[in-house]
Parts: structure tokens; C-alpha cells; sequence
């Protein structure tokens, strides 16, 4: 079996995730130079049950062409997950799995079984029973970060779409993330034009780093709100220079939690500008 070729620091800094519908080769070739920190092709939501064996195949042939992509694979409660499985199992670079519906850590762990040894998971979380075992979830080895479905999870509960009535289920994805030092969780998409960016930052004020996406005309924007601003870098710059990269001239308790915060967004403002973005 061959072994992944994920890089975790890649995947727990990554903003702008692309769901990309796989049963179609040209949308499939598109997609790789969109600009989105992560393509996946989606074999679940994104394809109808009769097009699925023709999604597949199509994804078999873009990852042994030596094209590196993330998959989304259909839940584990379906007939499609051992198919999907058995399809990129010895593929080639794959980069990652989205897994959808994840309900248990028991459905991560069989999932990365029957995967290349080390490929990472990112466990879409979309109904009460998946929130209810997030920690679980997260604890899991194969788990690189969570994901929130928010389509799928507002049908599941009967929740409204507005940020307040998400917000607990938002909070719970952050806690669990950070109570399992995994990176923090992935925000649902923003469908509208006009609330793209307001929907960025519902999920940055939650405590979320990336985003869902469904459009590659969203990539670019997502991108720039979930990176630190001039004015960002600015201030942790000066932060640091005055209490010291090792907190050697700290004065007071107010004085530590900025200086994380700012040698956060230095990290990040380096990272993102090696990245080339």
C-alpha cells in the first residue's frame, strides 16, 4: 500500500477549501489552477448516485496522472464508502479524504484502515449525533480537523441559517478541535455573493481558520479574510519588539496573551507569504 502524501502543516494552515463535483474531467482540470489552498474532488453531495462510478474513474485517473487532490468520500452508512475506498486505495497522490456525515471516531478510524498509511482525514460534521461526538471525533488519529456541513446539519436539526442559531455548533467544533490540539475547524460555504465576506467572519469570530467553498470566483476573497492584514502585521510586529520574541520584557498578565496572539500572526503572515498568498 502507498503512503500519503499529505503535509500537515499545508493542511492545518489551509483557508479555502474547493469542493469540486468529480464527474466531470474538464471541471476536475479547471479546478487545479483556481487558486484554493485545497481542491477536493467530491464524490458524494456533488454527484448523483448514477454518476458516481464514472466520478470515481475520473478521479482514479487525475491522482495516477501525478495530480495531488483531497477526496470527499460518501459516508460510511453507505455502499458507496467501501466503492469510494476501494478506488483510492492504491491510488495516486492522494492528498487527503473528507469524510461526509462523520458520526463516530469509530467511522475515521475504519476509514484511514483501508486507506495509504498516513493519509489525513478531515471529518465533515453535519448532524446533531456528529456534533454530539466531535471530541470523539477529533481524538482520532487519522482526524486532521474538523469540518462544519452547515447545510446538512441545519436540515438534521431544523436550525435557521443566520449566525446565531449555528453559533453553538460552531463553538463546539472550536472546543473539541483545541481540547485535542488538532487545527481549528473548517467553516460550511457561504452560497450568496453579498454574504460572503460577513460569512467569513461569523466563523473567524467562532474561532475557525477555513472555509468551505463552492466557487472558485469565492477563493480569492475567502483567502484575503482569513489572512492577517497589514494593519495585523503592523501591530504584532511592534508587540513583539516591545515584549520580546520570548516574553522577556512582559510586565503583566494582559501582556502574554497578546504576545501569543502576535507571534500567531506572525507566523501566519510568513507562512501565507511563502505560500505565495
Amino acid at each position: 500500500m502507498r503512503t500519503s502524501t499529505a503535509d500537515p502543516s499545508r493542511i492545518a494552515l489551509a483557508r479555502t477549501w474547493l469542493l469540486t463535483a468529480a464527474a466531470d474531467p474538464a471541471v476536475i482540470a479547471a479546478s487545479a489552477s483556481c487558486g484554493a489552498d485545497v481542491v477536493v474532488l467530491d464524490l458524494e453531495d456533488g454527484v448523483a448516485d448514477r454518476d458516481k462510478p464514472a466520478a470515481r474513474h475520473h478521479t482514479a485517473r487525475r491522482l495516477d496522472d501525478g495530480h495531488t487532490a483531497w477526496v470527499r468520500i460518501n459516508d460510511a452508512t453507505t455502499s458507496h464508502w467501501a466503492e469510494d475506498l476501494r478506488m483510492l486505495a492504491d491510488t495516486g497522490r492522494l492528498g487527503g479524504v473528507m469524510l461526509a456525515k462523520t458520526e463516530h471516531a469509530e467511522q475515521v478510524e475504519a476509514t484511514a484502515e483501508r486507506l495509504p498509511a498516513g493519509t489525513a482525514i478531515v471529518a465533515l460534521i453535519e448532524s446533531a449525533l456528529g456534533l454530539e461526538e466531535a471530541r470523539p471525533i477529533a481524538r482520532a488519529a487519522a482526524t486532521a480537523r474538523l469540518a462544519f456541513g452547515s447545510g446538512d446539519f441545519r436540515r438534521d436539526t431544523g436550525a435557521g441559517a443566520d449566525p446565531v442559531s449555528l453559533a453553538y455548533a460552531r463553538s463546539r467544533l472550536v472546543v473539541a478541535s483545541r481540547a485535542e490540539r488538532i487545527a481549528p475547524p473548517i467553516d460550511g460555504p457561504t452560497h450568496a455573493d453579498t454574504d460572503l465576506i460577513a460569512g467569513v467572519a461569523v466563523g473567524v469570530a467562532a474561532g475557525m481558520t477555513g472555509k468551505l467553498c463552492l466557487r472558485p470566483d469565492h477563493i480569492a476573497s475567502i483567502s484575503t479574510a482569513l489572512s492577517p492584514t497589514a494593519h495585523d502585521i503592523d501591530w504584532a510586529e511592534t508587540v513583539i519588539a516591545r515584549l520580546g520574541v520570548d516574553g522577556a520584557h512582559v510586565t503583566d498578565g494582559s501582556d502574554r496573551p497578546k504576545l501569543a496572539r502576535a507571534l500567531r500572526i506572525r507566523q501566519l503572515a510568513t507562512a501565507f507569504a511563502t505560500d505565495g498568498s
